[in-house]
């Protein structure tokens, strides 16, 4: 199957004179999740994690991956023919760096003997592919030898041979109430404009989802988990224009938008928009508009271009929505605290499972439903803020697994059940991780998940100077796996959305990142990131512990000011793999501590038989 499409893909780039065509995960905002139709990656490899590229040529077809999904990806791609580049191990080139490489091999093949200048296309759809990935791929591709190439970013290639592919749909736009987002979207949008006027840049493109979301104050339901709709947001200092789908407005939303200033456009209309707009010149010359280089797609660059002066920065919004204000702060206490009875339930259940001996069988799909079960007997639940992963045993090596019916297997009462899930609501998303023991483990399994747990307490703990980074604090999760010389592929923190994406900027927790790319977004009070040490041993199994913590001022004296974590998941960790001679007394105090907030948060919610559970499940 995949190897016929690759081979239709082939046939339509010997018709553009295509030599490499790329094929990204992203949609037009370059989203991290995004829908159905926009599948063109996972539709021609077949590998179906959230972050890949691929790349094909006549020669061969290589996809990029991270660390999440290296397992993942490798069974996935077994017998298609696609070779895996595991992005970030010695020796593995980013794909600039492969198609240089390439390009240069060609300029030496060549010579200087022959007369004729060879030439190298290579193609994508510019509207999945941002900015900066253009920009850097041209940078790196100038001045190769004798060759002339050219890049063509006018083609969806896999459109015309994905015959039947899934309606881009649209779903209804609704207004998020103002008591959940505890400021209006007039006073977002004047601070934006006047981040805009402190630059002296005179109008303002949002392309990203969660961003519109979050300025607008209205949520939809375009991507799944994700409360996002299609839009795009242009803004200047007089008003603003949303272009999307305004058949999906709610009749509030459409006059709250007329109320709030904001003009409605058609989705595709922001092309010609942008490159038509009359009045972004005078005699000083083109006025300037900002574009996040990150999440705006090459052609609407292209098109502001013919218009304006484009200054390439991250949105202003981006920091502004990443700090929650007080209102937020205050739901989102409410939200884990909902959130918090759902998952003590489902670990009751999961205890009592373990304990019935040959009871029901539970399989891994099984479990995630139940899960699920358990949230929505809340009714300020509203959905799922992603796909449930419920691995168990060696599944559980694989970062990112989502068990499917035919991957779905019986949860055995031995080894590890690791279960990553969160829930959304008005008041807040929410992500959690817990591995849970089912029985019999192994002396390793507990070494691994004892460090796994002293990384998240330490973390949790953590008291900084105001100015560091997420990657000034990883250490402190790595640090007793690295002292074991192990350690775990992916970030240690992520940025949460408030009633949106799961994953969010513009923080992390990451070392990797701040080796890339220098400084970091330091973290700030009101910033909410995940804290999630792990551990992966493939064909066996993996350990991830995970709580959301908010970033909050500790003091303030002559050495500065200090900052720390409010961890905001209420679940208890399950203490039968910790082996206790290796917890440092400060770490056993910090774990009685959090188990005790706990059960004094949630214990009021709890009917008895629930509650004397708990108190013995956190007993050491």
């Amino acid at each position: 199957m995949i190897d016929k499409r690759i081979k239709l893909l082939l046939s339509e780039m010997e018709k553009e004179n295509i030599d490499y065509y790329i094929v990204p995960t992203s949609d037009y905002h370059n989203s991290e999740y995004v829908s159905e139709f926009f599948k063109c990656r996972e539709y021609m490899s077949g590998f179906s994690g959230s972050a890949g590229t691929l790349v094909v040529s006549k020669k061969e077809a290589i996809l990029w991956t991270d660390g999440r999904y290296f397992i993942q990806a490798a069974q996935q791609l077994e017998g298609s023919g696609i070779e895996l580049y595991k992005m970030g191990n010695p020796g593995v080139p980013r794909i600039r760096e492969y198609l240089k490489n390439k390009c240069e091999e060609l300029s030496k093949e060549t010579g200087t003997d022959n007369d004729k200048t060879p030439g190298v296309t290579i193609g994508f759809d510019g509207r999945v592919m941002d900015i900066s990935f253009v920009q850097e791929l041209e940078k790196n591709l100038s001045g190769i030898g004798r060759l002339d190439i050219s890049i063509n970013p006018s083609v969806d290639l896999v459109g015309r041979i994905w015959n039947d592919r899934p309606e881009l749909k649209a779903h209804e736009i609704a207004v998020f109430p103002e008591r959940f987002a505890g400021k209006s979207a007039s006073e977002k949008l004047n601070e934006i404009r006047l981040a805009l006027k402190e630059k002296n840049i005179d109008y303002h493109l949002v392309a990203s989802l969660d961003d519109i979301a979050w300025i607008l104050n209205l949520r939809g339901g375009d991507v799944r988990c994700n409360p996002v709709f299609l839009s795009y947001l242009f803004i200047s200092d007089e008003n603003a224009v949303l272009f999307c789908h305004g058949d999906k407005l709610t009749k509030e939303a459409v006059s709250y938008l007329s109320d709030l200033g904001v003009e409605v456009k058609g989705y595709e209309d922001v092309y010609s928009f942008l490159g038509d707009y009359k009045n972004a010149s005078s005699d000083s010359g083109k006025a300037k508009i900002l574009l996040d280089p990150n999440s705006v797609n090459y052609r609407l660059f292209t098109e502001a271009g013919k218009s304006f002066e484009v200054v390439l920065n991250p949105n202003p919004s981006a920091k502004l929505k990443g700090i929650k204000n007080e209102t937020e702060i205050e739901n989102l206490r409410a939200a884990n605290v909902i959130d918090g009875i759902a998952m003590v339930k489902f670990l009751k259940w999961l205890d009592d499972y373990k304990k019935n001996g040959s009871g029901e069988n539970v399989t891994e799909i099984g479990a995630a439903e139940k899960l699920l079960e358990f949230r929505k007997m809340s009714s300020e639940f509203l959905d799922i803020s992603f796909d449930t992963i419920s691995a168990y045993g060696a599944h559980g090596a694989i970062v990112h697994y989502e068990p499917e019916p035919d991957t779905d297997i019986p949860v055995d009462r031995s080894g590890f059940l690791l279960v990553d899930s969160g829930a959304q609501y008005h008041k807040g998303t929410t992500d959690i991780t817990r591995t849970i023991a089912m029985g019999e483990l192994t002396e390793s399994m507990k070494k691994h998940y004892t460090a796994v747990l002293k990384g998240n307490l330490r973390l949790a703990g953590a008291v900084f100077p105001e100015g560091a980074s997420g990657s000034n604090l990883d250490i402190l999760a790595r640090g007793p796996l690295w002292d074991m010389m192990k350690d775990y592929n992916h970030g240690t923190g992520h940025g949460i959305g408030f009633y949106l994406n799961v994953h969010e900027g513009p923080q992390n927790i990451n070392w990797k990142v701040g080796q890339r790319a220098g400084n970091t977004t330091p973290l700030a009070p009101g910033m909410v990131t995940s804290d999630e040490p792990g551990f992966y041993l493939e064909g066996e199994y993996g350990i991830r512990i995970e709580n959301d913590i908010l970033t909050v001022k500790k003091e303030e004296n002559d050495y500065g000011t200090f900052l720390g974590f409010e961890v905001l998941t209420l679940a208890p960790i399950d203490l039968s793999p910790v082996i206790w001679e290796d917890m440092e007394k400060s770490e056993i105090l910090a774990l009685d501590s959090y188990h005790k907030q706990v059960y004094n948060k949630l214990s009021p919610y709890l009917d008895n038989e629930t509650l004397k559970w708990l108190e013995e499940y956190i007993r050491h």
